[in-house]
């Protein structure tokens, strides 16, 4: 790897016109808005990011963007959420093109062409073998997890899986990835409420939707832990639990995007059919980000 990937990556919201084109200008805030609290690098294309919703051109256009505002030591993480190999193998090469620095790849999410775990192991050694660039597995689609010892085994077989962001089955699943792992491969944590909670299990950052809600609050959990001032990074942990509770769940971009205009930032809208917040989610996200 050129660059080194820990701490804490946000993955940037993308915004959305009505026309459904990307307002770059919109993005170029948020990630300005991001770095400037100093986060370690960025994520693009991801679930906050919409990824599933944009093609191989838009995720070239969003790395392309983040280049202009990164430091030479700052990540480039690009999201990759595809329904074959084939698909994921050609939007991994034009994110190389592009220049990302690492792929965070999701396991295939239709039900019925679920692989088993020769398939996902393939999947991955295929993505790691034709495209060339470091590999996080982004472990977030419940009816194909990547399992401890599966990501085990890609860690040892494979040049270029090196690291899982560990979403499904929160802080139980991370810590069973640490268990069976040890030392080997990077664990970003993914469980949006209890950051330092991953922290002290041994997560080495978080690619994570609050880290993008909330960054300085983020960095100030990041930096506590690493001082080992756990009741710090806890407290703050209590602070942001009870707003990110709103934000969470099925289609949550949108309510994200409601709450960070609440707190005076624009992220744009979200593409459909991501396209209705009823008044009663409003009145919730309101009343949640009172105390913050």
């Amino acid at each position: 790897m050129s660059k080194n990937l820990f701490g804490m990556i946000p993955p940037i919201l993308t915004p959305f016109r009505e026309d459904g084109t990307i307002d770059f200008a919109l993005l170029e805030k948020e990630m300005d808005y991001t770095l400037g609290a100093g986060v370690h690098g960025l994520s693009v294309g991801g679930s906050t990011g919409e990824g599933p919703t944009l093609c191989d051109r838009e995720l070239v256009d969003l790395i392309t963007a983040a280049k202009k505002h990164v430091s030479s030591e700052q990540p480039i993480v690009c999201g990759i959420m595809r329904t074959c190999t084939r698909d994921a193998v050609k939007a991994g090469l034009a994110a190389k093109q592009a220049g990302a620095d690492a792929i965070m790849v999701t396991p295939t999410a239709y039900n019925v062409l679920v692989p088993d775990e020769e398939g996902m192991f393939a999947f991955y050694n295929t993505l790691s073998t034709e495209v060339g660039l470091p590999i996080i597995i982004y472990n977030v689609i419940p009816q194909n997890t990547i399992t401890p010892k599966l990501f085990h085994r890609l860690l040892e077989e494979t040049e270029y899986v090196f690291a899982i962001k560990q979403s499904v089955g929160g802080v139980p699943a991370l810590y069973a990835m640490k268990m069976e792992c040890g030392e080997k491969g990077t664990l970003f944590a993914a469980t949006d409420d209890m950051l330092a909670t991953c922290f002290s299990l041994g997560a080495q950052g978080a690619i994570s939707a609050v880290v993008s809600a909330f960054p300085e609050y983020s960095m100030q959990i990041w930096n506590a832990t690493q001082a080992g001032d756990w009741d710090t990074a806890m407290a703050i942990q209590n602070k942001l639990y009870k707003p990110w509770q709103c934000i969470a769940g099925n289609q949550f971009p949108i309510r994200m995007k409601y709450a960070l205009k609440i707190m005076g930032r624009d992220a744009g809208l979200c593409r459909s059919p991501i396209t209705h917040l009823s008044d009663a989610e409003k009145r919730e996200i309101e009343k949640a980000f009172e105390s913050l």
